[in-house]
């Protein structure tokens, strides 16, 4: 009888769980206005840091971009359209209404130099990452008191 090893991902079982917590969470509250923040990715590529939004249905007017004591800020309204037939919906997942994520930027960051783009319900910042000072080694000698 032939067996094959299988590689045991141990973290795994997490993702999965939490995908079914929060899909009971979410069917606790159908119905109620409940907040929502974009999912985000922050990846460091050519001297920058590009900060990636996922936002379907989210127009750039809707958004708002902003930095204060070196944290970047997207928030905005996405408003509900009524649709036909709304009493028809057998299952709603699609949120509406007030968001916000904030991450931390690291000292020296120019705001004025950051870059947002939208395509396909992405927005991207790419935020110039400030030079690093050459650091050189520092030797402290004791002296005798």
């Amino acid at each position: 009888m032939a067996s094959s090893l299988t590689h045991w991902e141990p973290f795994a079982e997490f993702a999965d769980m939490r995908s079914r917590f929060d899909r009971m969470l979410s069917e606790l509250s159908e119905g109620r206005d409940r907040p929502w923040a974009p999912a985000i990715d922050v990846v460091r590529s050519n001297g920058d840091l590009v900060v990636r939004a996922d936002v379907p249905g989210v127009k750039p007017d809707e958004i708002e971009i902003a930095v204060a004591e070196d944290t970047l800020t997207l928030s905005g309204q996405h408003e509900e359209t009524k649709e036909a037939g709304e009493a028809g919906f057998v299952r709603r997942e699609r949120h509406f209404g007030a968001f916000s994520r904030s991450i931390a930027l690291p000292k020296g960051v120019d705001p004025k130099k950051i870059k947002a783009t939208t395509k396909d319900g992405v927005l991207e910042l790419k935020v110039p990452l400030p030079e690093e000072a050459d650091k050189e080694p520092v030797t402290i000698v004791p002296t005798a008191s």
